[in-house]
Parts: C-alpha cells; sequence; structure tokens
C-alpha cells in the first residue's frame, strides 16, 4: 500500500536524496495523516457522544491533535522546500524541525487539557452506554493506526526524516492508547466497573508522554547535536581511502536541516607536496564528498614533515606523556619549530569533555614531564574538546 501511493503521487520517488522528492514524500505524508485522523476523530467522537465516555472522547481529540500535527508537518515540508537566500544562505531546511517541535507542543497542550477532563470524571464519575458501534469503531482505529505507524516509519526512513519518525511512533502509541479504552469499555459492561476516568487518565497521560520525548528529539538537531556517527565514519573512510592523505581531524559537521549538512575537517598531507599539488588534492576530496555524500566540506590543510627522525622521536616521547597522563589524550597536527635557542613542539591536543578546561595546568604538567625525560623543549599546544 505505501509504495502504491509513492507511485501514485511522488514522481521520481525511487530518488530519495532529491529535495524535491523528499518534499513530496512529506507531502504525502501530511495528507495521508489528515484524512485518516479527521476520520478517526469523528467516528470516535460519535462513538463518546453516544456512550458519555471521557475516554473515548479523549481518544478522539487525541486524533485531532494528530490530524492538526500533520497539517503542521505538511506545511513545514513546504517550507523547508524555499531555496536559499540572501537573509538565509544555507536555505530553509531546519522549518522541518521546526514543525516537529510545534506539534510536540501542541500535543502537550492537548494532553494538559485531557488531565484536567480525566481527573473531573474520576471525581465526578457518570455511567457510559456499551453498543457494538463503539467496540466496531475503537477496533477500526486500532487497525488504521497500526497501518499508519507502519506508514508514517517506512516513510520516515526512507527519506531520513525525523518528524515523520516521531510521527510513527505517536500512531503506534496511539494504538495502545485506544487499546486501553477498549478495554476500559468492555471491563465497564462486563463487570461492572467504571474506570472510563482513570483510562481517559492514562490516555492523557501517555500523550504528555509522547510529547515531551517528541520534543526532546526536535530540539536537539536546533541546538546542534553531535553527528550522526554513521556519517561521520563515511566522511572519514571516503578521504581516508586517498593514498597521499597521511590523516585527518577536527572533522566538524553542521546541520542546517536534512539535505543541507556542512562540515569542515583538517587534512594532513606531506609537506613535501608543492602548493598546487596539495590544492588539487583537497579540491577532489571536496567534491567527492559532496557528490557522494550530499555534504559540503571545506578542508584545511595541515602539512606534515615526513622522514625527520629528531621530529618522529620527539612526537613519539610527548605521546608516551600523553598515554601516562590519561589514555584519552590524543594529539594531532604535530610539527617541530626550530631556532638558534631552542626547539619549540607545536601541537593540537584534543581533550575529553569531562576532563574539564584546566588547559594550563595541563600544559605545565606536559612540559614538567618532558624535562624529566630530559627534552627542554617549549610547547604551543591548542586545546580542543574531543569530538
Amino acid at each position: 500500500m505505501t509504495k502504491l501511493l509513492l507511485r501514485l503521487f511522488v514522481k521520481n520517488y525511487e530518488n530519495s536524496e532529491d529535495t524535491a522528492v523528499r518534499a513530496s514524500v512529506g507531502k504525502l505524508a501530511g495528507a495521508v495523516g489528515i484524512v485518516c485522523n479527521c476520520i478517526l476523530f469523528l467516528g470516535k467522537l460519535l462513538a463518546g457522544l453516544i456512550s458519555g465516555s471521557v475516554a473515548i472522547i479523549a481518544d478522539a481529540v487525541n486524533n485531532l491533535s494528530d490530524a492538526s500535527s500533520s497539517i503542521v508537518t505538511l506545511i513545514g515540508f513546504r517550507l523547508a522546500q524555499k531555496p536559499a537566500d540572501k537573509d538565509h544562505p544555507y536555505g530553509h531546511a531546519r522549518y522541518e524541525y521546526l514543525s516537529g517541535l510545534m506539534v510536540a507542543v501542541l500535543i502537550l497542550v492537548i494532553g494538559i487539557e485531557l488531565v484536567k477532563s480525566s481527573v473531573g470524571k474520576i471525581i465526578h464519575p457518570e455511567g457510559i452506554t456499551f453498543s457494538a458501534l463503539t467496540v466496531g469503531i475503537l477496533l477500526a482505529s486500532i487497525l488504521v493506526k497500526f497501518w499508519m505507524s507502519k506508514f508514517f516509519g517506512y516513510l520516515g526512513k526512507y527519506i531520513n526524516s525525523l518528524p515523520l519518525e516521531a510521527t510513527s511512533i505517536d500512531s503506534r502509541n496511539d494504538v495502545v492508547s485506544t487499546a486501553a479504552v477498549l478495554l476500559g469499555c468492555l471491563a465497564g459492561y462486563f463487570f461492572n466497573v467504571n474506570i472510563d476516568g482513570f483510562v481517559g487518565l492514562a490516555v492523557a497521560v501517555f500523550i504528555l508522554y509522547s510529547g515531551f520525548n517528541m520534543m526532546k528529539e526536535t530540539i536537539s538537531p536546533l541546538l546542534g547535536q553531535q553527528a550522526d556517527t554513521e556519517l561521520v565514519e563515511k566522511i572519514n573512510t571516503l578521504v581516508l581511502s586517498h593514498d597521499k592523505v597521511l590523516g585527518v581531524h577536527d572533522l566538524l559537521v553542521h546541520d542546517y536541516g536534512p539535505g543541507r549538512c556542512f562540515a569542515s575537517l583538517h587534512l594532513e598531507l606531506s609537506a613535501e607536496n608543492d602548493a598546487l599539488t596539495s590544492h588539487e588534492i583537497i579540491d577532489h576530496i571536496e567534491n567527492e564528498v559532496l557528490r557522494k555524500l550530499n555534504v559540503d566540506m571545506v578542508i584545511h590543510y595541515d602539512p606534515v614533515v615526513v622522514d625527520d627522525r629528531e621530529s618522529e622521536e620527539l612526537q613519539r616521547i610527548v605521546k608516551e606523556i600523553l598515554g601516562e597522563m590519561d589514555e584519552r589524550l590524543s594529539l594531532h597536527d604535530f610539527r617541530l619549530v626550530r631556532n638558534e635557542e631552542q626547539i619549540k613542539l607545536c601541537f593540537d591536543l584534543a581533550v575529553p569533555y569531562e576532563m574539564g578546561q584546566n588547559y594550563e595546568e595541563t600544559k605545565k604538567k606536559i612540559d614538567g614531564m618532558l624535562l624529566e625525560k630530559g627534552k627542554n623543549c617549549v610547547t604551543e599546544i591548542r586545546f580542543d574538546g574531543k569530538r
């Protein structure tokens, strides 16, 4: 069914990396969500009014909120498709994350209102009317929501969309909440126990929980979360596959929304290469990363002196010192500067975040341990957090 809808409504749907295809898939998901949730809302509202069940009405309102969420998602995908302009040179793809955040806020607001109404029902319970129509509507809703969960989950993974994957989880949660409402109705009918208000409260809490988790998922990329480990591995593997590359470090990935990814790294090449050769290597790698991984890459060139025994020996000693201090410390961009008075060792030191930023103390300790090993060298250390 999902693939049939893709073939019918998304042109060139096989090319999931294309921005136009992503937007079309998002619009399709939004339209399906609006139609299905509106139908479920009307059906459950009818069942809730007939039976007088606050739990069923709460579940109906939850579907209405899902329909509203689909509208926001639809708008978000449309806005995210806008090209870059003078005021937004990195494009508008983060609208997709913002739409997910708005959906989460909407779910939280509705969840709070449902808590209030359910508590009122617990304090002042009212009888509910059981009917085959009510059971039929709830069973149909469970089946539809189960399909929607699979539908949104497939599309979310297909185009790597956080809002769609969140919507899939929300639909899965709706299956659980509607099943709880149905069990509450059956318990009232067969055992003459009125737990309608308690079930309604449970559904409301479930909605709040889903909204809170969705909010965390959408805020994280907006704040600048850690880069996806799979993408980092692909970038490193691709860059290091070139024979002349001696090493890479300081890889930074900036996410400006799905399909709008920028990155920078330091690339180590032999200092024996002439400037034009090194520039040509870097240009080739930047273009290859963009073509194969859809990442705009900027590379900083670090020349490395090779076949220098003194430099290699001092680097070995410094690494030995770092290992004695803390095995998590690592250096890169090591170079030796010679002058008439003293040798200067210049390098970058990656420090794990949990070690804090007491960099002066760390430098003093390294200098002291160098003296203990008989190396009277000046150090120039650039500290950076280990990413």
